[in-house]
């Protein structure tokens, strides 16, 4: 019997194909990305660099993962979790619980950092004081999540095209400030410099965000409906995460190679490394793209975690649902709390990544479980070399984990 053929595609198809993809990379471009980045780059210089690549790495896998689940069930991560176990009941219900509670946790931090970003933007161009911003800002948004429906995809699509202008003027000016290839090829090799752990983790928390993979499973579910559009789906997921993946790189190199030594304690600061292409303009487009990507960021995180809870305990995904929409409303309300407090913005971002990066290991193995079983996936199972990635991907980002709640204690 003669082998099937791998479907073809035409660009027009690979191109539309895309989208989900995009949609998790601009969830992850937010200011958490451009605050550790740069952090990064300014303190440690390249040393972290390994971070960005083993990041990229994880991130296509866990997403490839995720959204090959989809496709092949017809159902989210959440959904097959909850399936899988339905005979199991207590051992069902520690893990919901297990996912529940470290995407909440992940949600609440995630959610201040992006309001604090976008404070940091705008307190940058007014000079009010990020203390109020944040919570005012926070309103704001549950306002929009609310009452603006349609409209809230435009304003989407607006502030989207804000972030990858921001992306193109970072990739420029890597280029522009010459960076020095052989520190930068040294920074390839994993190290993590004295004081560097949280910064690590930042690195790894911003870029592969656990609720990611519940919405990508759900959103590559709704594109594509037959296995043998998973080379279609996997275009799509791969090249937006190594684009992802780029931007984040450029913005370290970047700092690692202007602002080395130098300390970063808000937006001037960081608009310093933009400076080579951008001069006196510097200061402003970094507020505005941190205002940008920080309100594009915020309206998927309260939206990310209803989701994962909404799928883990059978809620309707929509504002019909009255827990759905309380959800959401917790997320903000708890963000606003938090980014109000009056901590350090900076330090809150890079907090805020850091614990994204502690419950990473909850998410990456259960995501690894699923794909992994012949019962669940078929022939579509994860491969050997996939497994393997997926295992060094638990396992180191376990050891970090618990490593840097250990560095607290």
């Amino acid at each position: 019997m003669a082998e099937k053929k791998e479907k073809q595609f035409t660009l027009r198809e690979k191109l539309g194909a895309l989208g989900p993809g995009f949609l998790i990379v601009g969830s992850f471009i937010g200011p958490g990305t451009v605050t550790s980045s740069t952090k990064a780059g300014a303190d440690y210089g390249f040393q972290l660099f390994w971070c960005v690549i083993f990041s990229v790495i994880a991130v296509i896998v866990m997403q490839g993962m995720a959204a090959r689940l989809g496709i092949v069930t017809q159902m989210g991560l959440a959904q097959n979790l909850v399936k899988d176990f339905e005979d199991r009941p207590v051992l069902r219900n520690l893990l919901c619980g297990l996912v529940a509670v470290a995407i909440t946790i992940g949600g609440f931090a995630y959610m201040s950092g992006d309001l604090t970003g976008t404070a940091i933007g705008i307190s940058a161009l007014t000079g009010i004081s990020t203390r109020i911003i944040a919570p005012v800002w926070g309103f704001c948004i549950l306002l929009l999540l609310s009452f603006a429906g349609d409209a809230l995809k435009y304003l989407e699509k607006l502030l989207g095209a804000c972030v990858v202008i921001m992306a193109v003027v970072f990739l420029v000016t890597m280029f522009v400030v010459k960076p020095d290839l052989g520190k930068l090829l040294a920074g390839c090799v994993p190290n993590i410099p004295k004081g560097g752990l949280m910064t690590c983790l930042s690195l790894i928390g911003t870029t592969v965000v656990p609720y990611n993979m519940f919405l990508h499973a759900a959103s590559a579910k709704r594109t594509w409906h037959s296995t043998d559009e998973l080379p279609l789906c996997r275009f799509g997921t791969n090249v937006p995460m190594i684009i992802g993946g780029i931007v984040t790189g450029a913005i370290m190199v970047t700092a690692a190679t202007v602002m080395l030594g130098m300390p970063v304690r808000n937006a001037m600061d960081m608009s310093i490394q933009l400076e080579p292409t951008l001069g006196t303009f510097a200061k402003p487009f970094m507020a505005i793209g941190l205002v940008a990507a920080g309100v594009s960021s915020a309206v998927c995180t309260p939206m990310g975690v209803s989701y994962v809870l909404a799928g883990l305990f059978g809620w309707e995904t929509n504002r019909s649902d009255k827990r759905y929409t309380i959800t959401n409303f917790l997320v903000l309300l708890t963000g606003i709390v938090i980014a109000g407090a009056g901590f350090n913005p900076i330090a809150l971002i890079m907090a805020a990544q850091m614990v994204n990066g502690v419950v990473l290991p909850v998410v990456v193995g259960v995501t690894i479980y699923l794909t992994a079983s012949r019962r669940i996936m078929g022939q579509f199972a994860n491969s050997t070399l996939e497994n393997v990635l997926g295992a060094a991907i638990f396992v180191i980002s376990l050891i970090l984990g618990v490593s840097s709640v250990i560095s607290l204690l």
